[in-house]
């Protein structure tokens, strides 16, 4: 069979989209979408490693932030030290 040249091109054009479309690995994809009951557990426990992270995260911070307000108040700044030294007595009364 003879093509011109837009034919070949129209066709090595098609191949180059086919190829495209496994290393996307859209097949799995399709299959994914058709198994609704696995995409829900896929989901859920993705949000409650992502809800774990960012509660451990934040626990790290906050200790953070509360050493540094500590060592704030021990260099005894005027203003600041007492503010600091009342936020630190809250958080202690709420712990």
């Amino acid at each position: 069979m003879q093509y011109n040249n837009n034919e070949e091109e129209l066709l090595r054009k098609l191949n180059d989209v086919s190829i495209m479309l496994e290393r996307t690995n859209i097949n799995e994809y399709v299959q994914l979408l058709q198994r609704p009951g696995k995409m829900l557990l896929i989901n859920f426990s993705s949000g409650l490693v992502r809800g774990l992270g960012m509660a451990i995260g934040f626990t790290i911070l906050g200790a953070i932030v509360l050493i540094i307000l500590q060592r704030i108040v021990m260099l005894n700044i005027p203003l600041i030290g007492n503010f600091v030294a009342d936020v630190i007595k809250v958080v202690e009364m709420q712990l």
